[in-house]
């Protein structure tokens, strides 16, 4: 199963073309996540303005670490004849440059000097949306290494768009790949 999870994954990354650009903000400080708009790239090059969800909103004073571009597929499995998440594989990107990795836990790992943040989606802070995967706020669990992901509280999915399990019954065993993307912002505590 594990084999053809990642064969999955890897063959959706090379047909969805590897990562793309999006953005970065830098970091600096805010009261509650609030005053951050995460910039996502459109079809056409130019950048957009998205405003972050109540509900997903960061808690409490936060410093904005920056948010990614993550482009990828959440991967299903079919279980009692319907399609489960088995995990999600997708290259989070910075400018266009593939700056971590992104899979089951949730966690992210930095390609660039190997920290990692996993997290635990936040009990009712969801928004969700009937063509794509839902806005997530999540509270990070454990960290390691040094480096980008360090010092990560909290990690907003934002803007999503796809990643939704196909419609209608499945075979036991079956597995697919639908590709997403999202933009994720990371936080740390002031």
């Amino acid at each position: 199963m594990k084999r053809i999870s990642m064969a999955l994954a890897v063959g959706s990354m090379v047909l969805l073309g590897g990562a793309t650009a999006c953005a970065s903000t830098g970091g600096g400080a805010t009261a509650a996540g609030a005053g951050v708009k995460p910039v996502a790239q459109t079809a056409g090059g130019q950048p957009e303005i998205v405003e972050v969800p109540a509900a997903v909103k960061v808690p409490g004073a936060a410093r904005h670490i920056g948010t990614y571009q993550g482009r990828g597929v959440q991967i299903y499995g079919c279980t009692n004849g319907a399609w489960t998440l088995v995990q999600p594989a997708a290259i989070i990107s910075d400018g266009g440059k593939p700056i971590a990795l992104h899979s089951k836990g949730p966690v992210w790992t930095s390609t660039v000097d190997g920290s990692t943040v996993a997290a635990t989606a936040v009990p009712g802070a969801a928004v969700q949306h009937p063509d794509a995967v839902p806005e997530l706020l999540l509270k990070a669990d454990t960290t390691s290494g040094k480096g980008l992901f360090a010092n990560v509280t909290f990690v907003q999915r934002l803007n999503t768009k796809g990643g939704l399990a196909p419609k209608g019954a499945c075979a036991a065993g079956d597995q697919t790949a639908t590709p997403y993307t999202a933009d994720y912002a990371f936080w740390a505590a002031n």
